[in-house]
């Protein structure tokens, strides 16, 4: 197996959906300069904003795609982009799109598994009232490898790794934002058990 630099990227977002693009770019050119081969970027935004900043990905209207792409290309990277909110027949989609070294989307995943939660007096979250769930699981083949795709909740579902795992992925990843209501303790523990997989 060969050996690559790995940039993991997470941005601390505001409302502002252009100056978040243009902060993440600069990340992006300054991991890709350092010599990261792949980047993973987080989940970018509030539950509060994302039907607002849904985009049309398949389109060609994403401004978040349009700048990945660029970047990738421009500096021969793969880039696992995050999860980004996707309008498509009338739904929304939480969407990890993977970008080649040419710019290209090579495989896109639609978030499995829906978070909701209900924490008396801390946090209620359903995120079934903004999301439609994806169908399939996402393997891809790219310049680093094979890699499998989940979006933060997927992580709790241990056969969606296992299935991963029995089609050849050498490395998962599940661009997410966790809360301090559901605990550091229990991502930490997700992703130990996670990692057994690959």
């Amino acid at each position: 197996m060969q050996k690559y630099k790995v940039a993991l990227c997470q941005l601390s977002v505001s409302p502002d959906r252009d100056r978040n693009i243009a902060r993440a770019r600069a990340r992006v050119e300054a991991a890709a300069d350092a010599g990261a081969k792949l980047e993973i970027w987080s989940c970018p935004y509030s539950m509060e904003t994302l039907r607002s900043y849904a985009e049309d990905i398949d389109g060609g209207d994403s401004a978040s795609i349009s700048m990945l792409s660029e970047v990738a290309a421009a500096r021969k990277i793969t880039v696992i982009g995050g999860s980004i909110p996707e309008a498509a027949s009338g739904k929304v989609f939480n969407t990890c799109c993977v970008i080649g070294p040419d710019g290209q989307i090579v495989a896109k995943h639609r978030k499995l598994h829906l978070f909701e939660i209900d924490v008396p007096g801390d946090i209620t979250l359903k995120e079934s009232d903004t999301f439609t769930g994806g169908q399939e699981p996402t393997v891809v083949d790219t310049d680093v490898g094979r890699i499998g795709i989940g979006i933060c909740h997927d992580i709790r579902f241990p056969e969606l790794a296992m299935l991963y795992r029995s089609r050849g992925a050498h490395l998962i990843c599940y661009p997410s934002a966790f809360n301090i209501s559901t605990g550091q303790l229990l991502w930490d523990l997700m992703q130990k058990c996670r990692f057994h997989y690959t």
